[in-house]
């Protein structure tokens, strides 16, 4: 029998998304948020759903959302200032657990800090369960897979044509000025090491002969994929949203971290983008998302360089990609189809093949 599906945050952009997503599969998930009129009239216009507040700021309200074997979907974020709650909530119920996060320090924070906890509850963990970074995971799986053994190195490219000024949610911006301020990291010879964000370029073949550029961020990817590939040396993770301010956003990136090590900085600016950068803003409606499409690119090496397969993944817009990742995701866990406990990647969290299929019907699909 299937448990409970708990989405905390529904009221905010994409908490409703992922909401309305479980709905049209059939689902009849519980609705927390904070604001009680507008999760009860969110739940009544859903069909009725059952709904609860709850608030960060008062953990014991979260941590009463779920029970043992419950799925916690969390779409509260910046994750960094917000996430916490959440993820000790599930590990205390022992209730699964998926999120939207995008930011490279929360992921790191599941996997290395929360990660022991939740296997020793017996409950699963499956971070950053949205666009970021559910493609290039998949990708990467399927071009390492085609690679065979001999693959050391897999680099992954995300692009969104389409995509324009207007396309980010308020919970974007805000996630997005977290992780330019966060220490970053990467899987390089073998093992995590610290890395800023944008360190590195690199360019992708988005289309015959049409070279892309993108940087470097810290996704789960990193974490997950070395765990599915032993041999894997290095991982790559690049974004190529940026256009010609790739190179301008990498030399910023490296001012950044010159000046957030000094002694309260990081701090004072991340103070300052909280009250600047809001995250409960909304964000684009149903006809602005539509031209906006996602292309994921991903490609495998050998320890000479010597390119070994390539992946090409091609779906619609990130928001909704997000939240059909998280209704599929959540509505699999539910039914008991999580392979294994702790800190887990989407891949050997939900298994190659079922995670494929269950991108395809969120709106991904590989084309090459």
């Amino acid at each position: 029998m299937a448990e409970r599906i708990v989405v905390f945050g529904a009221t905010g952009y994409t908490g409703d998304l992922v909401s309305r997503a479980l709905v049209q599969r059939g689902a009849r998930p519980v609705l927390a948020a904070r604001n009680e009129a507008r999760v009860r009239a969110l739940a009544e216009e859903l069909g009725g759903l059952e709904w609860a507040t709850a608030d960060v700021d008062r953990p014991d309200t979260v941590r009463a959302l779920v029970e043992r074997g419950d799925v916690l979907v969390s779409t509260v974020g910046p994750f960094t200032r917000w996430g916490e709650p959440a993820v000790q909530a599930a590990i205390a119920a022992g209730a699964h657990y998926l999120d939207s996060t995008g930011e490279g320090a929360f992921i790191r924070e599941v996997f290395e800090r929360f990660g022991p906890g939740a296997q020793a509850a017996g409950c699963g963990l499956v971070t950053a369960f949205g666009y970021d970074w559910v493609p290039g995971n998949l990708a990467g799986a399927l071009a390492l897979r085609d690679a065979g053994e001999a693959a050391t190195s897999v680099h992954i490219g995300y692009f969104n044509p389409g995509a324009g000024a207007g396309s980010s949610s308020g919970g974007t911006r805000a996630s997005s000025a977290d992780i330019m301020l966060s220490p970053g990291f990467a899987w390089h010879g073998g093992h995590i090491v610290d890395e800023r964000p944008a360190r590195h370029g690199r360019s992708f073949e988005i289309s015959p002969g049409k070279q892309a550029r993108a940087i470097s961020m810290a996704g789960s990817e990193h974490f997950a994929l070395p765990r599915i590939h032993p041999g894997l040396r290095d991982v790559g993770v690049y974004l190529g949203w940026f256009g010609a301010a790739s190179e301008p956003l990498r030399a910023l990136s490296a001012g950044m971290s010159v000046a957030t090590a000094l002694p309260g900085v990081r701090d004072a600016l991340q103070g300052l983008l909280a009250h600047v950068v809001k995250g409960s803003s909304g964000g684009p409606d149903a006809e602005a998302r539509a031209p906006i499409t996602s292309v994921i690119l991903a490609e495998a090496y050998d320890s000479s360089g010597t390119r070994l397969a390539g992946v090409r993944l091609e779906g619609i817009n990130f928001y909704d990609l997000t939240a059909g990742f998280l209704a599929w995701g959540a509505e699999t866990a539910a039914a008991g189809g999580l392979q294994g406990t702790g800190a887990l990647g989407p891949v050997d969290g939900f298994g190659l093949d079922a995670l494929q299929a269950g991108c395809a019907e969120a709106g991904l699909a590989r084309v090459l």
